[in-house]
């Protein structure tokens, strides 16, 4: 993935044990099944990779992790590149056939 390329979020769970932290540092929340455009990635020291949304922006924090004061990511397995939109539609075809055969 690269800074200007649109990405679709495919997980935005937050552990119940979460719920508290992620709505003290995150502002604004992703939301599984929207486009976002990549504007920055974070690689935190080699402990996690994160990204930053052009659409979604939060107040930056102290993290102690990485002793540093940035605007807190989003975990990169989070979201998957947007696929042309001809592939995409026959991936989601797919899918929908594989559910409804279950």
């Amino acid at each position: 993935m690269k800074i200007g390329q649109q990405v679709i979020c495919i997980d935005d769970s937050i552990k119940t044990g979460e719920l508290f932290n992620v709505g003290q540092h995150y502002q604004n929340w992703i939301k599984k099944g929207v486009k976002y455009t990549i504007r920055a990635i974070l690689d935190n020291q080699d402990i996690v990779t994160g990204i930053l949304l052009e659409e979604v922006v939060n107040t930056p924090i102290y993290i102690k992790l990485i002793d540093k004061t940035q605007e807190p990511a989003f975990r990169l397995d989070r979201f998957r590149e947007l696929q042309e939109p001809d592939k995409l539609e026959v991936l989601c075809i797919e899918e929908e056939l594989l559910r409804l055969e279950l």
